[in-house]
């Protein structure tokens, strides 16, 4: 009796022994040697991964909440980085109505939107937004307040709505230039506040020629691209302006003399002293 439970105590620690080779088997080899090449940082994040997944619903769901309530990328449902077709549609609007502003040494765009009219208290905010594009994709916007809808609000209450949506923000000593086809800032406004991130920036600023908020939303790659390209095409046009001034006067006297020499024919023919 003895020598049989000796033996069954002795089977048992050699099962107990084998279970890890055991188990290695059911690794298959491609596996195995992934596990071992896994960078530490890689692994590190897996875990991380997993501790997400294994969140309550509840938890994640903020998390994701907050993650999406700091993404700089985007206006409402305009991204930066979009292309001119996409944001029209976006915007219901036909992207004919871009306006070309320069075509060398890149193509710059201009696409204004404004919400079709609502006197109710739940109406847009927005009274109208100005989207640029550098050789068709969307680097900046400039959104502009309904003077009636900020009426009375502080800097401080608009720098609390935006901060609710895209993070704590900063309050930088600079000015933004506001630029498009039909007016030009060149003291520029005055910073507010700024929401940034190393990609993208939201600027908020109380307009220095209406009594009204405005944000400039942009993209600091594409935007810094559109710059260079809007002061070269501004040198080339200066430069140009001589020459072109001249074919613009010859044009004209063409035209004169084409319609003198109509004239003429008619009236000689028709003229009877």
């Amino acid at each position: 009796m003895t020598n049989t439970r000796s033996l069954v105590i002795s089977i048992s620690w050699v099962l107990l022994a084998a279970a890890p080779l055991i188990c290695a088997q059911d690794v298959k080899p491609s596996e195995a040697r992934m596990s071992l090449q896994l960078p530490v940082a890689i692994q590190e994040l897996e875990l991380q991964s997993q501790r997400f997944v294994n969140f309550p619903l509840q938890v994640g769901a903020v998390s994701v909440s907050s993650i999406e309530a700091q993404d700089l990328s985007r206006y409402r449902e305009s991204r930066l980085g979009t292309s001119l077709p996409a944001v029209a549609k976006q915007a219901d609007v036909e992207p004919s109505e871009a306006r070309v502003i320069h075509e060398r040494p890149a193509v710059i765009q201009e696409l204004e939107w404004r919400p079709r009219g609502s006197s109710s208290p739940q109406a847009d905010a927005v009274s109208e937004v100005l989207f640029s594009f550098y050789n068709g994709k969307l680097f900046r916007m400039v959104v502009n307040y309904d003077r009636h809808k900020t009426e009375g609000l502080t800097d401080e209450d608009m720098i609390e709505a935006i901060s609710a949506k895209y993070g704590t923000a900063t309050r930088p000593e600079a000015k933004i230039i506001l630029f498009s086809s039909f007016q030009v800032y060149n003291d520029g406004e005055r910073v507010i506040a700024r929401w940034e991130d190393s990609q993208y920036s939201f600027n908020l600023f109380r307009s220095s020629y209406q009594p009204t908020f405005g944000i400039l939303v942009l993209s600091k790659q594409l935007d810094g691209l559109a710059r260079t390209a809007i002061v070269e095409a501004i040198r080339l046009d200066e430069q140009e302006a001589p020459q072109r001034e001249i074919e613009r006067q010859k044009q004209e006297d063409e035209a004169s003399r084409a319609e003198q020499g109509a004239a003429r024919l008619v009236n000689k023919a028709a003229f009877r002293p």
